[in-house]
């Protein structure tokens, strides 16, 4: 859960610099040709964090049931 934080805090401030960059370089698309790329860079950096994100909201399998 720790990678999770980080990856959220860190990398993802990151990564919006990143790919704004990556759109002002590429200013010079149509506008039904933006959407795309809009979608593909919004989805993209979750892709290499997704094993680090899958178990996120399941319970602590270490942590022993006191019901």
């Amino acid at each position: 859960r720790s990678w999770a934080l980080v990856v959220l805090l860190v990398g993802m401030p990151l990564y919006i610099i990143i790919a704004l960059n990556v759109i002002v370089r590429v200013d010079r698309l149509p506008i039904w040709a933006e959407v795309p790329v809009y979608i593909l860079l919004g989805t993209a950096w979750i892709l290499p964090f997704k094993r680090i994100f899958t178990g996120i909201g399941q319970a602590d399998p270490d942590q022993n049931d006191q019901n």
